[in-house]
């Protein structure tokens, strides 16, 4: 019995790239050329027509670009679409801002050489392959139902907790020798958008690995930044773990954390990819546990591969605690998956919950401390 080839149109301003995407495209077992469109409003005329079941779209064209061409698409018939972005800080703000509309995922094309070769055939032709078939028109749906549910409940915590103008500056607990490492890729940025809309201080230092590319971890984090209550920058070395702030890895280095003088620093560095990746959630999680041990909190979430399965083990041998989204409400179930089938995850969570769970499990871990103390 045949199986139907994933149909793909190929949206780009540069004949050159369609070239290269379409050729990578029918050299792909189970992959085929739907189409290709030199613009926008050339894509929307061929699509009833091409019928793809994925589509790959620039983001910067002349005349009608990338996000008015993904917003008609997800409105008229939505299917998957994977932005093919420039290595730019323009090309990050608008992927960005596509990923937060309704695009699947993307791919970040350098000038030329090997690595756009790496970018535009192994990576590309993997995000169709994870992509397809990917009930959009579900996604959006639950997207938009979850923001509202999870607004509406911390509105209702802040309230019953008269935190609604002030919010609690003492845990009953010490934050500074505490950590929450976090592990995220694929459907990353609107997860975690949603994560720290609803996350409120006090908490310990956070310390993120997206998989990203450089230039767009800073948009990320300022993104991120503008929306939360906490403070949420792009690491740098030498940068102090303090409370309530947030620490995302750079794209392109590792994040690691070193001990000295009584306090925990950053620093960032080239090296070669852990798991697959740089940054790496496994190089970051790996220095969490050996620094902070009992006192760290894992969560894994969203994502292709297994990058984070064997820091969640770290940390879990410490003697800390991890904590996994759930299949449910992951963009793609990989990351976190192989973290649970491999044992090293805790508890499972929806991210409908997350903020609330991260919350009551500090609580549970860590303010035993106190009844202790006393």
């Amino acid at each position: 019995m045949s199986t139907k080839n994933i149909r793909v149109l190929v949206v780009d301003d540069s004949a050159l790239i369609r070239e290269i995407i379409t050729d990578n495209i029918e050299a792909a077992p189970g992959l085929e050329v739907a189409g290709t469109a030199c613009d926008g409003r050339r894509a929307l005329r061929i699509l009833d027509e091409a019928r793809p079941d994925v589509i790959t779209l620039d983001v910067q064209m002349p005349g009608m670009n990338g996000l008015e061409t993904l917003d008609v698409i997800l409105d008229r018939d939505p299917v998957p679409v994977i932005m093919v972005s420039a290595l730019t800080q323009m090309g990050a703000n608008t992927t960005l801002e596509a990923l937060d509309r309704g695009a699947l995922d993307y791919v970040a094309k350098p000038e030329m050489g090997s690595q756009l070769d790496e970018a535009l055939n192994v990576e590309l032709i993997r995000k169709i392959r994870a992509m397809a078939g990917t009930d959009v028109r579900r996604m959006l749906r639950v997207r938009k139902e979850r923001a509202e549910r999870v607004r509406q409940r911390t509105a209702e915590q802040q309230q019953e907790a008269g935190q609604a103008t002030q919010v609690a500056s003492d845990p009953g607990y010490d934050l500074t020798d505490k950590c929450i490492a976090l592990g995220i890729s694929t459907g990353g940025p609107p997860a975690l958008s949603l994560l720290f809309e609803s996350l409120q201080p006090p908490l310990p230092p956070i310390v993120i690995v997206q998989h990203m590319p450089p230039n767009f971890t800073k948009s990320f984090a300022w993104r991120l930044n503008s929306c939360s209550p906490l403070e949420i920058r792009e690491a740098a070395t030498g940068d102090i773990l303090q409370p309530n702030h947030v620490y995302l890895a750079p794209g392109g280095k590792h994040l690691h954390l070193r001990r000295a003088e009584g306090e925990v620093r950053v620093r960032v560095r080239d090296g070669d990819p852990v798991s697959g990746h740089r940054p790496s959630v496994d190089v970051m999680m790996n220095d969490a546990a050996d620094i902070f041990g009992d006192r760290c909190l894992g969560i894994i979430m969203t994502g292709m591969g297994r990058d984070g399965s064997d820091g969640c083990g770290a940390i879990r041998d410490a003697g800390g605690y991890t904590m996994g989204q759930d299949e449910a409400t992951s963009d793609v179930y990989g990351m976190n998956k192989v973290a649970h089938v491999e044992g090293n995850i805790d508890r499972q969570f929806s991210l409908d919950d997350a903020a609330f769970e991260i919350r009551r499990q500090m609580q549970r871990l860590w303010s035993k401390e106190t009844a202790t103390a006393r």
